[in-house]
């Protein structure tokens, strides 16, 4: 029987590896050479795919923004297709935390980042924005959807009991809780099983995008 042939090497691979890497540790722990060894290549081999560690966080990045979706230029509910957009990409960077920081850093955008910014600038033309007004109403939004995902991914818990815990464990450390009535109620409500950071996204993505108009 003959040996099973490997899968010919494609960009596609590379960045899927790379993917799977800077799930484990991050983005900063990516190298030429660990990627090389996930593929099963050696390093030199993955230079006819990517040109260097910097062409493949661009490649990263564009994966990532493949998977947002888009609104509609044109969409007669723009506020709608704004905030789904702002959702998808919150949903999306959760599954890819190590990408947070990149999205916007890129000098070499890819035809996906590319399209979504071009997609977002249209619904925003289209439903009647001014240049200028329609580049802040981005910006906005994307400050608000960056800074929330920067601020869960800083929470000190993953799961809705290890919340309630810590939360316990910052009430028992305030010295004397009476000095401090309005931050205990907050602490309180956070402690309750269910608390709901969707439901706080929402409440804020809702006040951004009632505060926008053409």
């Amino acid at each position: 029987m003959s040996p099973r042939r490997r899968a010919p090497l494609t960009r596609e691979r590379v960045l899927a590896a790379a993917l799977e890497l800077a799930h484990e540790g991050g983005f900063e722990s990516l190298s030429m050479r660990k990627v090389a060894a996930a593929v099963g290549v050696e390093a030199m081999s993955l230079y006819n795919h990517v040109a260097n560690k910097e062409d493949l966080l661009d490649g990263l990045v564009d994966v990532v923004f493949g998977e947002f979706e888009a609104p509609e230029p044109g969409d007669p509910d723009w506020k709608g297709a704004m905030r789904r957009r702002a959702h998808s990409m919150r949903a999306v960077l959760n599954r890819h935390r190590w990408a947070v920081g990149l999205m916007e850093s890129r000098v070499a955008p890819g035809p996906e980042n590319l399209r979504f910014h071009d997609a977002t600038m249209g619904c925003l033309r289209l439903a009647g924005f001014a240049f200028r007004d329609a580049v802040h109403a981005s910006s906005v939004q994307d400050a608000y959807i960056y800074g929330f995902l920067l601020q869960e991914r800083s929470l000190p818990f993953d799961t809705p009991s290890e919340h309630g815990a810590v939360i316990e464990v910052k009430r028992a450390n305030v010295p004397d809780m009476t000095r401090f009535p309005h931050l205990v109620e907050v602490m309180t409500e956070m402690a309750k099983a269910g608390y709901d950071y969707d439901t706080e996204f929402a409440f804020g993505l809702d006040l951004i995008l009632a505060g926008l108009e053409p």
